[in-house]
């Protein structure tokens, strides 16, 4: 059993398509879940379907969707960090690590959940999970969380190896599926491409084994 558990993404949406299932079979279990999101993804492309969001309005409307998606999950406290999206990689490292550690102290997690550096496709993934893999290696090393990064580049497991964690979320995925719901605009196109350009109101049992059975991770190991 975690302590608590601190998941760090950088774009609203990232804490429930990639483990929002593993999240909430967390908050099932009573274990406390603190996630820190990056930015406001102010510069996504998606704006619903039929479009409900502008360039100017979509960083408050995915601002509500996150809070909505973690209220689904069981989320117990949310922290926005407020870095512009897409350029994470451009921001002064050393001050987006020393308020990652302020909340590592303050939070004292067990476990930490991100993206695996240079194996999460997006430049925001790589770059935020870096700097949180920075801000665990200043803690002394009896203190440091345990690391379940996740990874989807392509070569990954080639250059990697299999995942190390194996979630099943069976258990946990109509909560799952009311998150992705609340991150609306992103998830009626998600869910138009799954269907074959159809959007439906319910998810078949096929989707279901395919995209939402497990959620698999890689243990970061240190020096």
């Amino acid at each position: 059993m975690e302590r608590h558990v601190l998941v760090v993404f950088p774009h609203p949406d990232d804490e429930t398509f990639g483990c929002g299932g593993t999240i909430a079979l967390f908050t099932q279990a009573g274990v406390p879940v603190t996630v820190v999101c990056g930015t406001l993804g102010q510069m996504g492309r998606n704006m619903g379907r039929p479009f409900f969001a502008t360039r100017e309005s979509l960083p408050h409307v995915r601002e509500a969707e996150l809070e909505d998606a973690c209220k689904a999950l069981g989320v117990q406290s949310l922290i926005k960090l407020g870095l512009r999206d897409k350029t994470i990689e451009f921001e002064e490292p050393n001050a987006v690590i020393d308020r990652l550690e302020q909340i590592l102290r303050e939070v004292r997690p067990s476990l930490v959940l991100t993206h695996y550096p240079s194996y999460a496709v997006h430049p925001d993934h790589n770059a935020l999970g870096s700097l949180t893999i920075s801000a665990i290696a200043r803690l002394p090393e009896a203190e440091r969380p345990k690391v379940h990064a996740h990874a989807f580049a392509p070569e990954c497991r080639d250059l990697i190896g299999p995942p190390d964690v194996v979630n099943d979320i069976s258990s946990v995925v109509e909560i799952k599926l009311a998150a992705i719901k609340a991150h609306a605009s992103q998830s009626q196109v998600f869910f138009g491409r799954i269907n074959g350009g159809q959007l439906k109101d319910g998810i078949s049992d096929e989707l279901k084994q395919r995209f939402l059975k497990n959620e698999t991770f890689w243990t970061y190991r240190f020096g």
